[in-house]
């Protein structure tokens, strides 16, 4: 069989008689954090999880993948039937994985406020 042009083919078939595979040096760069978590360690964070969970307490470690550990954690777990019931549950300790961690916020500073989309009831 007569290849019409064989540099078209010099990558794609490695198996022809003749021609190397094209070796490619690949970098692998290391894995970073977006956040930089290292100034609120010993300080106080928030940390809203998947399934409506949300735990305040004292940074006391994390790593590149966003495991964080928190101590004194209070857990609020948002009632499934009724959104607006929480109930809470203190911690000593608390591991939040990376893989539940959906926002870290830190508590100084900030405040909650009301919803401004709610709708006064009519009378």
């Amino acid at each position: 069989m007569e290849i019409p042009n064989p540099n078209l083919f010099k990558g794609l078939c490695s198996n022809m008689v003749g021609y190397r595979p094209l070796m490619y040096k690949v970098q692998f760069r290391r894995k970073e954090t977006v956040l930089d978590l290292a100034k609120f360690v010993d300080k106080g964070v928030q940390v809203k999880l998947t399934g409506g969970r949300q735990v305040t307490g004292t940074l006391k470690g994390y790593d590149q993948l966003l495991n964080l550990v928190l101590d004194g954690a209070v857990e609020s777990v948002r009632d499934h039937d009724d959104p607006s019931k929480t109930t809470d549950q203190t911690r000593d300790a608390s591991v939040c994985r990376e893989t539940a961690v959906m926002l870290v916020s830190p508590t100084d500073g900030t405040e909650e406020i009301g919803n401004p989309f709610v709708q006064p009831e009519a009378v």
